[in-house]
């Protein structure tokens, strides 16, 4: 018998943060998910590297990342794997919040990627997928969350039309609370953290990656301000801090494993 759906997957909820996008990559990496097939890109420059793991934006998607991206992360000396949500590019099912949370530990166990070889990168709201990754896997190597979301409530409350869905305040921040308790899955993850945040995101406060920091459990974290750029300028406008903080990061987690 199938769970009840969770409230925050109803259209009216889901549907105001998640915004699927049509563009997609010529040879995907595909990966079956209960109710849909993702298509992934997936890069290997050597199986015995580590993997960076990457979910992006909401109106991100997987194409938009390949092959610059891929390749910055090949100079890294790492292999890359690009998780793309349901019905964005040519995935299918359909983009709902709690429903995917399951979907990159799949798209993990499908590449073969033990989780001690990989490392998690979660864009904005590839956070939340990210940070359950981690929560679920606890010894993946290394974790980056840029411009992240600490209390998925909040942007719930401020943007969705609750009078569609039947479903109070305080239970969005409820349930909410259940599937995205960010203080609780962080609190549990122990290994290196990069967290990467704009002081002048107008989205997602930097108050966000202040608590995920404050949250992690991990001895070995890193907050990175970047002064300059916005929610989706952050990586345009530090590109060279950017990706140095990514190399660096990637020396402290193979030096730590």
């Amino acid at each position: 018998m199938q769970p009840p759906e969770s409230i925050l997957d109803h259209q009216a909820i889901s549907s105001c943060y998640l915004f699927p996008q049509p563009r997609y990559v010529a040879d995907p990496f595909m990966v079956q998910v209960p109710g849909a097939e993702l298509a992934c890109y997936r890069k290997i420059i050597d199986p015995d590297r580590f993997t960076l793991v990457h979910f992006h934006g909401n109106g991100e998607a997987v194409a938009d990342y390949v092959p610059w991206m891929v390749d910055e992360i090949s100079k890294l000396g790492l292999n890359s794997l690009f998780v793309e949500y349901r019905q964005y590019g040519r995935s299918t099912g359909k983009a709902q919040l709690v429903a995917m949370l399951g979907d990159g530990e799949a798209v993990l166990a499908t590449a073969g990627i033990g989780p001690e070889k990989a490392i998690v990168f979660g864009r904005s709201i590839g956070s939340l997928y990210a940070i359950e990754l981690v929560h679920r896997q606890p010894t993946i190597a290394g974790l980056v969350i840029e411009s992240g979301i600490a209390d998925p409530s909040e942007r719930f409350l401020a943007y969705a039309d609750l009078s569609a869905t039947g479903v109070s305040k305080a239970g969005v921040v409820a349930e909410a609370q259940q599937k995205f308790n960010h203080k609780l899955k962080l609190s549990g993850y122990h290994n290196p953290l990069l967290i990467m945040h704009t002081e002048q995101d107008g989205l997602i406060d930097i108050s966000h990656a202040e608590r995920n920091y404050q949250w992690a459990g991990s001895s070995q974290k890193e907050l990175l301000r970047f002064p300059n750029g916005n929610h989706n300028t952050i990586m345009g406008q530090n590109y060279s801090e950017y990706f140095l903080a990514l190399r660096e990061f990637a020396k402290t987690v193979l030096a730590a494993n």
